[in-house]
Order: structure tokens, then C-alpha cells, then sequence
């Protein structure tokens, strides 16, 4: 009887115990949801590639546009202007003055073929090895060389110290080779029997080197130092005497003065550029301030 009423107190015991534990519920945890971030990106600016366009490309420059020019075609194709020319003549006449007198060859040929063959002294052969006449080592040359393209690739030139050394050896070459002694033999003060003589005997292989020593020869009045050297009066060229004006102005001759063209001279005096350059035995565009033009016959 005793255990029927323990077991009853702890059956109601244990029912008592279980209506009271509080029952937990379980859900999952809910966090917020992390917000979408805006993330801002800054864009780097783009660095674009240069492209070529015609604003881009370089220019020419035109310092001496306007400037006449002349092209030397000897020993290398050298552009000048006609102002290096003058300077180059400014340069090297007395020592071309001083060669007449000594060894008996004109000035004006000297100058002439100085401009020609150095390009007025612009020239690669000029530049590199001081030779202002195209003279070639040869058999015998014990001096120092430079090689450079002419009838042949890379063939042998001879170098020298400076441009008056080169003046020496020019004319001690004409003077020392029996092929050039028919030139000795022409008088002093002809120009132009030197020039056609200089390619009869052999001096150079182009067909039109005597024409273009004439050309400048003319053009620049180198004659007037033969003249001075030999004591004669300078007269330029020109098919009938000049007549003096009173203006102190040869008479049919034009003196070539700044800005002028071939064009504006044979407009002025009702010629063609043509018929003026026929006149004055002239081959290319290039003037020089105070040069002196036929214009009437």
C-alpha cells in the first residue's frame, strides 16, 4: 500500500515538473540581409595613342624659302643658295688670285671649278676630306684619303689638312701633268678655252663641264679677277661693246636686285624666261643680287 502511494506522489510529481518547463522553440536566426554596396569606381582617364594626322607630321622649314639655290652635280649633288656661293667666292679669291699669279692658271677657272666640284664648299668630299676639286689618289699619292662615290662606288680621293691645301695641290696636279700642258699654252685671260680645254684634257667625264665652269664663271663675274691679275679692264661678257648710260649703267644689261625672279625680270623688259636665260647662257633658276643680265641684244 505503502509503494502503490509513492509511486503515485512521483507519477504526480513528474507531471507536475513536465506542465511547467517552458517549451523553446528553435528558429533559424535571421540576420538582415547585407545590403546591395554601391561600389563606386573611379575610371582612369584613357590615355589615347598619337595618330598620325597631317597637323602632326613635320614641317618643312621655311627659313629662305624664297632664296634662289643652286645644284652642284660634280664630284656629289650638293644644294646651295646663291648667298654661299657669293661667301665661298669671298673666301677663296685671293688664294685663286694668288695661284694665277704663281702658277699661271686663271682665277676664274680656279673659282669656278672650286664651286662645281666642292658644292661651294657644302659638299660630302668637301666636308670630309677638305677637297675642293675632285682630285683622286692617282698613282703616287703618298697623303691621306677618303673614299667616296663618283664614276665609281667608293672609290679613292684625296684628303687634306684644310681648303687651301687642297688649292695648292690643285694646281701643282695641273701644273706637274703633262696631260694639262696644252692648257698653259692658252691665253691668260680666256675663260672659255680653259673651260672646254679642262675636259679635252680629261679632267672630268661629264659632257657638260665646261659649260657649267662658263656658267658660273659668268654669272658670279669671276673673270674679274683675271682681269685684276692681269692688269686688264673687266668687261662682262657680251656679244657687242658696252655702251656706258648716264645712269652709270651698262647699257642692255640689268642689274639683278633683291626679290628679284626670272620671271618679274622677263616680265619687266617684255622677254620670256626663256628668251632671258638664252641671252646670259644660263641653265638653271638661280640669281644673285648684283649679278648682271643681257637683256637686249
Amino acid at each position: 500500500m505503502f509503494k502503490k502511494a509513492l509511486l503515485l506522489v512521483m507519477f504526480f510529481g513528474l507531471m507536475a515538473c513536465h506542465s511547467t518547463q517552458n517549451v523553446v522553440r528553435t528558429t533559424p536566426k535571421s540576420y538582415p540581409k547585407p545590403k546591395k554596396g554601391v561600389v563606386q569606381t573611379t575610371k582612369k582617364p584613357e590615355v589615347s595613342k598619337p595618330v598620325a594626322s597631317n597637323s602632326d607630321e613635320k614641317k618643312p622649314n621655311n627659313t629662305g624659302q624664297n632664296k634662289q639655290t643652286e645644284t652642284m652635280e660634280s664630284t656629289s649633288k650638293t644644294v646651295v643658295y646663291t648667298e654661299v656661293v657669293a661667301a665661298y667666292i669671298l673666301q677663296f679669291k685671293a688664294i685663286a688670285m694668288g695661284n694665277m699669279k704663281n702658277y699661271g692658271i686663271p682665277a676664274s677657272i680656279i673659282l669656278a671649278q672650286g664651286i662645281l666640284e666642292s658644292g661651294a664648299g657644302k659638299g660630302d668630299l668637301a666636308l670630309s676630306g677638305n677637297n675642293h676639286f675632285g682630285i683622286k689618289c692617282h698613282v703616287g699619292w703618298t697623303g691621306e684619303s677618303v673614299n667616296h662615290d663618283d664614276d665609281a662606288a667608293q672609290e679613292c680621293f684625296r684628303k687634306y689638312k684644310d681648303p687651301s691645301e687642297s688649292y695648292k695641290d690643285h694646281a701643282l696636279f695641273l701644273t706637274s701633268r703633262t696631260r694639262y700642258s696644252e692648257l698653259f699654252l692658252l691665253p691668260k685671260g680666256d675663260y672659255a678655252a680653259w673651260a672646254k680645254g679642262l675636259k679635252t684634257c680629261g679632267y672630268a667625264t661629264d659632257p657638260k663641264y665646261p659649260q657649267k665652269l662658263i656658267s658660273y664663271i659668268e654669272r658670279y663675274n669671276l673673270h674679274q679677277y683675271d682681269a685684276e691679275v692681269l692688269g686688264t679692264t673687266y668687261i662682262p661678257k657680251t656679244n657687242q661693246p658696252i655702251i656706258a648710260s648716264s645712269a652709270g649703267q651698262d647699257a642692255g644689261f640689268y642689274e639683278v636686285q633683291k626679290g628679284d625672279t626670272f620671271y618679274s625680270i622677263s616680265k619687266k623688259f617684255n622677254l620670256s624666261v626663256e628668251e632671258l636665260k638664252q641671252k646670259n647662257n644660263l641653265y638653271d633658276d638661280a640669281l644673285s643680287i648684283g649679278q648682271k643680265l643681257k637683256i637686249k641684244n
